[in-house]
């Protein structure tokens, strides 16, 4: 055991509790920003689909029902302009942090094999490749690496922290050098129904893909679109090979999304209203924090899209961390995602319009 962890990087969180305590013993307590968790209500008829579920004392299937399935492949249709979309083309997995975090390990890497991601991510990505004894290799433009023993890409778009969005021809171009040279691409499109001044693509979309699967799987969860992070309802679609193995190992690892959360996954997937609204409630306090940080001093960058304002005071993060628990508001240090982000810190606009509030009047 001491030899897998020893493998891994420090847990970032665990840097961050003294500005956490600091910032609560804010007189009115803290405004924490650091973690993009939803906090709104799930909505009703979710809640409801998972109780008339509730009495399921069977196993769950590690594919899913066939009424998941269908949402799963008309969701993918719909949303993401994919065609032709079938049952074989889609999985649902136990959150998308499961998934990536165990990805390169269910895909048979390990020593010798390289894994990239981009130079500003999310930190599972490389705790992936360590866990398989891979290496991981980050990247700025992912056609300028050497694919010698590259075995696996990730995409990530709108990106996680920064809310890059990648356009569709630079999708198209990394797509095209990637089947060229046998490299598999997973995305992860978490963040695609979060978009505000960018129109997130999918690796699945006939314009990027050609039509074709092959050698592509997109990851997407329901976490964010639907207040579903404490559900762990998430999928993948793509290239049904790499499904279909990636089925079969998960079967006898036991990988299964219970029984009731599949029933709310299909409520879910199903149900576009409740999107709507939540994104509206996200806008209002996006705009709100964004014109604050301004009015502090912040400079925001990217941003486009997903649930999180990528900020810099044009000094090192955890000053800017340290600064901004004074005042009891908490952020994510800009290191936690890679050197890149050394002098940004990542703001999520996810806490309650009451703690957005509250934060706005102190950075006032």
């Amino acid at each position: 055991m001491s030899a897998v962890s020893s493998r891994l990087p420090v847990f970032p969180w665990d840097r961050l509790e003294p500005y956490k305590a600091r910032a609560a013993a804010h007189p009115d307590g803290i405004v924490d920003l650091s973690v993009g968790t939803p906090v709104d209500p799930v909505p009703d008829l979710i809640q409801q689909a998972l109780v008339d579920a509730a009495d399921s004392p069977g196993y769950p299937t590690v594919w899913g029902t066939v009424a998941l399935r269908d949402a799963l492949t008309g969701w993918v249709e719909r949303r993401l302009g994919a065609l032709a979309v079938s049952h074989r083309q889609v999985l649902p997995v136990v959150g998308s942090k499961e998934l990536v975090a165990w990805l390169p390990t269910q895909l048979g890497l390990g020593a010798g094999d390289r894994v990239a991601y981009p130079q500003l991510a999310y930190p599972t990505y490389e705790v992936g490749a360590r866990l398989c004894g891979a290496t991981p290799v980050v990247y700025d433009d992912p056609t300028e690496l050497d694919a010698t023993d590259l075995k696996l890409l990730w995409l990530n778009s709108p990106s996680n922290p920064s809310g890059r969005v990648l356009a569709k021809d630079e999708l198209t171009r990394i797509v095209a050098w990637a089947r060229e040279h046998g490299v598999l691409v997973f995305s992860d499109e978490c963040y695609l129904e979060l978009g505000w001044e960018a129109e997130p693509v999918s690796v699945l979309h006939p314009d990027v893909c050609g039509g074709s699967f092959d050698g592509l799987v997109a990851v997407h969860s329901l976490s964010k679109r639907s207040n579903l992070a404490g559900y762990r309802a998430a999928f993948i679609a793509g290239d049904e090979t790499v499904l279909g193995e990636l089925l079969q190992i998960r079967k006898h690892g036991g990988m299964m999304t219970p029984a009731p959360v599949q029933a709310a996954a299909v409520a879910a997937l199903g149900d576009d209203t409740h999107v709507v609204e939540q994104r509206a409630r996200y806008a209002a306090r996006r705009s709100a924090l964004w014109a604050a940080l301004e009015g502090h001093g912040f400079r925001i960058e990217h941003s486009e899209a997903s649930l999180y304002l990528w900020a810099t005071r044009d000094e090192p993060c955890w000053e800017t961390v340290a600064h901004l628990s004074e005042l009891g508001v908490l952020v994510a240090p800009g290191d936690f995602y890679g050197t890149a982000g050394e002098r940004f810190v990542r703001v999520a606009f996810t806490a309650t319009d009451e703690r957005v509030e509250a934060a706005v009047k102190r950075l006032g």
